[in-house]
């Protein structure tokens, strides 16, 4: 959700469509100067994506300029079948024909029943026969709001435990336990990750590490975190830079909070619905959770937000969670057309092999250029994390090459690496030097730490997407990750396409930044057994 203003001219300066007529290039450009002098200094897409979308269908959006895009953004993920998808339209139509109330606050109605139906048959193992729903404000942050007081009236108890680089929404708790909070009532916990490793490990290694800590601080009498009344993760960390859990830890997660009676929230908000290859994110690590709290996807391109979770969990008074938006029939009509044509057919398997396919494609690429350092994700929601490079340096030093999991090939969960240089975070602290400091102490099993986040990398290659007609969002803990969620939908073709501008993005980039050379000049004398 990182954004950089960008002017309307220079985004679209490179762009090879044909010139549109320049009555469509004055409205749209209108409208852009009144958004601009009359909406919130606080609007976000707006700022880095000057278009007016007039229409839509799939992955292609058409400008009031009369330009097209693949839009790999989705809504920030809301969109599983595109924009404006045949079957959610007839769903939304069929409510609108029928005469059916719009507005029905939690009252029972046939569109919700049959909604809470299909949602109930997707669920997870184990929470579908026990589940009870909450209907919320229609944002998956009024959800989070809701499972927080949920699970606090459950267990009596007060503090939650969330972890390092999170996003759970915009609303104060809910921001409390996202990565970016100021005043910090949450209690924070290391979230394993190969290319930045906490511990300067990555793999298996780190995760277990990251699990002991968590155990430390939960035993510890003295770690100054009481019991909690709950855990919130993602199964894939979004806005933290597009990092899947290890599956191994999810079930460690799982266990260590069972054995101390505390409740395990799964935030799927963008994970849901089968966009990392599996209908929700927690079914790869085989878990159940006890709370779910689901937006997004689930409302087929209209808002809608619920919470799920152990009937057990039910102690709540009427009224002690409500809002007056929680009945939107619409959404509900949506939400079940769109999870019914997911379930049916097959889009998370598709989601899953075409992810693999892209995702080794892109590895493919980070070996062309340096400025790439990591890329990783699960099914379609994929990151590609831009670096820093030295000018003149020795482009094949820094990269990776680890153990089973580690950060130089994929593992479960699709993470990999690339080029790593400077220190080993954590390894400094404590006196030790990373295995890259020549002479220096090494901690057994530590790999070179990655180089530095390149943010204005990032907007560069976001704003080079632009100019080739492609829409592409930026996140990670400096802005420095290209973040691609195209629908569900997208065909073999349409992939492609994203992948092809993409990679003509980043070689763009690449020269511009004077990168990429050294790589292709180090192949060229092996080739002729110079080098």
């Amino acid at each position: 959700m990182a954004v950089t203003e960008t002017a309307p001219g220079e985004a679209m300066a490179g762009h090879t469509a044909v010139e549109e007529p320049s009555a469509a290039r004055s409205a749209h450009e209108g409208i852009l100067r009144r958004q601009s002098a009359r909406e919130s200094a606080a609007r976000t897409y707006a700022r880095a994506l000057p278009i007016v979308p007039v229409r839509a269908r799939g992955l292609t959006i058409e400008g009031a300029d009369g330009r097209r895009y693949l839009d790999c953004l989705s809504g920030a993920g809301t969109l599983a079948l595109g924009h404006n998808h045949p079957v959610v339209l007839e769903a939304i139509r069929k409510v609108l024909d029928s005469g059916a109330p719009l507005h029905v606050l939690d009252l029972a109605t046939p569109v919700k029943d049959a909604f809470i139906t299909e949602l109930f048959r997707t669920l997870p193992p184990g929470l579908a026969d026990h589940a009870r729903v909450q209907f919320c404000g229609p944002a998956g942050t009024d959800a989070v709001e809701a499972a927080f007081k949920l699970v606090r009236a459950a267990t009596g108890r007060n503090g939650m435990l969330a972890f390092a680089g999170a996003y759970h929404g915009m609303t104060s708790g809910a921001l409390e336990a996202s990565g970016d909070a100021f005043d910090v009532r949450v209690a924070r916990l290391p979230y394993p990750q190969d290319y930045r490793c906490p511990f300067g490990v990555g793999g298996p290694h780190g995760a277990e590490l990251a699990a002991r800590w968590t155990e430390s601080v939960l035993d510890d009498p003295k770690s100054g975190v009481p019991l909690p009344a709950g855990m919130i993760l993602e199964p894939v960390q979004g806005e933290g830079g597009v990092l899947p859990a290890p599956d191994a830890w999810m079930r460690r997660m799982r266990r260590i909070t069972a054995d101390r009676s505390i409740p395990l929230i799964a935030d799927e908000v963008q994970t849901g619905v089968g966009r990392t290859g599996a209908f929700w994110a927690v079914e790869h690590s085989g878990i159940t959770p006890d709370v779910m709290v689901l937006s997004k996807a689930i409302g087929g391109s209209l808002p809608l937000a619920v919470v799920v979770y152990r009937d057990d969990l039910d102690v709540w008074e009427p009224g002690a969670h409500a809002g007056t938006f929680r009945g939107n029939q619409l959404a509900m009509a949506a939400g079940t057309a769109t999870m019914a044509y997911v379930r049916e057919n097959g889009l998370t398997e598709r989601a899953a092999t075409l992810g693999a396919r892209m995702l080794d494609q892109l590895r493919g690429l980070s070996r062309e250029f340096s400025v790439i350092g990591d890329v990783r994700g699960r099914g379609l929601m994929i990151g590609i994390e831009m670096v820093e490079t030295g000018e003149g340096e020795d482009e094949e030093e820094g990269r990776v090459v680890a153990g089973p999991g580690g950060s130089n090939g994929p593992d479960e969960t699709g993470r990999s690496g690339g080029p790593v240089r400077g220190s080993a975070g954590l390894l400094g602290s404590i006196g030790l030097r990373s295995a890259d400091d020549a002479g220096a102490v090494v901690m057994p099993g530590s790999i070179p730490s990655p180089r530095p986040a390149s943010p204005e990398l990032a907007v560069t290659v976001q704003q080079e997407c632009l100019r080739r007609g492609l829409i592409v969002e930026l996140g990670g803990r400096h802005a420095s990750v290209v973040r691609l969620l195209p629908p569900l939908t997208i065909t073999d073709e349409q992939a492609t396409a994203v992948l092809d501008r993409l990679a003509d993005a980043v070689a763009a980039v690449a020269r511009s930044h004077g990168s990429g050379a050294g790589r292709q000049q180090q192949r060229r004398r092996r080739s002729e057994g110079t080098g």
